[in-house]
């Protein structure tokens, strides 16, 4: 705990963002730095629970409830609270492979879980996560790790968070590591998936940096099932850990989907970053937004995440259309009880940046796209759409119903499609004959992620579809240990 009174004495201070207006005009990190006696009145908020279930890491009712890493959080509150700075980050260090990432781009099911949470507003776990392993950069506290090599040789396919973690632990035990990255840079969905603004790319490339100085290998360009068989690498390595996320995007199927100026949102945000990176953007090598009517079809991150690009493009308008009912203003017990989490209403960076743009939340709620037109070039100009309610159909389950007489055309010159994922692509599995789960992802249970195939292990969204980084860190360090078992009959890894 922090201070035994802290909870009574201090109210949650949310980390400062720079002002909608200022941040829509670059591409840079949006958070401000923090007071440090804030950050230490935040830490002593942390109360005496008795039974933290911040740390949990349950499913409940599908959803995360704690922290699935398990991170020690009432233990490196208190050291914060308490000026041990370097006692806080290697407690955290202890249980989270990578905090800079979860610290930005995590929803925090910890805070949602947080007992305080239950009768007051919870404690700011993300963001002192975050003010710790800053620190801990700065100070020079994270450092490579090393340690006498096994002489066992692991291929891990995939770069993303669950690729890097199994990396991470399974080099920390001496195993000789070589990652394979079809793209040009590490990071998987972190590098190109998630916008400059909400994780900085010199933060991955400062773990890349690292994990290479850590002696581990990175293949780049290197698509395995295409320009490297899958099977070259299980007869040449001891064991291979796919990591290739759930990367095959949702689409739309309605009349007009084929027409110009439709992308799926993760087209549109890979290619935006990637020319950022490249040439500041001057390359053209990107899906504009300038000047356009922008619609984003589906309302969760990625939808945000478009929104504030499409805003720093110079768009004309933006809307988002979710199918799903508005979420409350606040946690419903009856429904929704604690420390499940809460399903309540937020306005994220992008809906700000809309908000002070435009004077209104993109968003739009029960909505259901019916048909999406265009002009003689084939170009999109319109999206038709119905509003509808949800009702219970004969066997009990819960079906969309067009509500008659709601018929709205909105004007459209690009359509993104950011209604998430089926599950990871086919080549891999294809070609090594893996067994797959009903939604099409990479079977192996969890604890063991051995697939059917002997010497092949799967982690993170490729096994359990589309989630939270957090998870792909977990699942990602869990079938390291798991590896490591299988290589040397038992483990240190935790």
């Amino acid at each position: 705990m922090g201070k035994a009174t802290g909870f009574l004495e201090y109210k949650r201070i949310k980390p400062k963002k720079r002002s909608p207006e200022e941040r829509i005009k670059d591409w840079n990190e949006i958070r401000l730095p923090r007071d440090p006696e804030v950050i230490k009145t935040q830490g002593a908020r942390c109360m005496n629970c008795g039974v933290p279930f911040c740390h949990g890491g349950v499913l409940l009712k599908g959803m995360a409830a704690g922290c699935p890493l398990h991170n020690l959080i009432p233990e490196w509150n208190e050291l914060i609270y308490r000026g041990q700075w370097e006692e806080a980050y290697k407690r955290l260090s202890r249980t989270s492979p990578f905090p800079e990432f979860t610290s930005r781009v995590c929803p925090a099911p910890c805070e949602g879980a947080c007992t305080e949470g239950y009768i007051m507003e919870s404690v700011t776990i993300n963001s002192l996560e975050y003010e710790i392993i800053e620190k801990a950069f700065a100070e020079g506290w994270v450092k490579p790790r090393k340690s006498k090599a096994t002489g066992k040789k692991i291929a891990i396919v995939g770069s993303g968070p669950s690729g890097l973690s199994a990396a991470y632990y399974l080099n920390a035990v001496g195993h000789e590591i070589t990652v394979f990255e079809r793209r040009d840079r590490v990071g998987g969905l972190m590098m190109y998936g998630i916008p400059n603004m909400k994780l900085e790319k010199r933060i991955v490339e400062r773990r890349f940096a690292l994990l290479k100085e850590s002696r581990i290998q990175f293949v780049l360009n290197a698509e395995v099932g295409k320009d490297i068989p899958a099977q070259e690498l299980v007869d040449q390595y001891d064991a291979v850990v796919l990591c290739g996320g759930a990367t095959k995007p949702r689409g739309l199927d309605v009349e007009g989907k084929e027409l110009k100026g439709i992308h799926f949102a993760v087209d549109f945000l890979t290619a935006n970053t990637k020319s950022l990176l490249d040439s500041n953007l001057q390359d053209g090598n990107f899906i504009s937004a300038k000047g356009k009517n922008v619609i984003i079809i589906g309302g969760g991150d990625t939808g945000t995440d478009c929104v504030a690009t499409s805003i720093r493009h110079g768009c004309e308008s933006v809307f988002q259309f979710e199918i799903l009912p508005e979420p409350p203003a606040k946690r419903i017990e009856e429904h929704n009880p604690w420390p499940e989490w809460p399903k309540m209403l937020n306005v994220d960076y992008g809906q700000e940046e809309a908000i002070s743009l435009y004077g209104k939340d993109p968003r739009n709620y029960l909505i259901s796209t019916k048909k999406i037109v265009g002009n003689e070039n084939g170009e999109v100009t319109e999206v038709h759409t119905v509003e509808i309610s949800w009702v219970r159909d004969a066997s009990g389950r819960m079906v969309p119903q067009e509500v008659q007489g709601s018929d709205k055309v909105w004007k459209a010159d690009l359509v993104l499609l950011a209604m998430g994922f089926l599950g990871p692509e086919d080549m891999i599995a294809n070609e090594l004959k893996l067994d797959r789960d009903p939604r099409s992802n990479v079977k192996a249970e969890y604890e063991v992620f051995q697939t059917n195939v002997d010497k092949v292990f799967t982690a993170g969204d490729m096994r359990r579809g589309q989630s939270l980084i957090v998870w792909a860190l977990q699942e990602g360090k869990l079938a390291a240990r798991e590896v490591d078992k299988y290589l040397m009959g038992k483990s240190v890894i935790k």
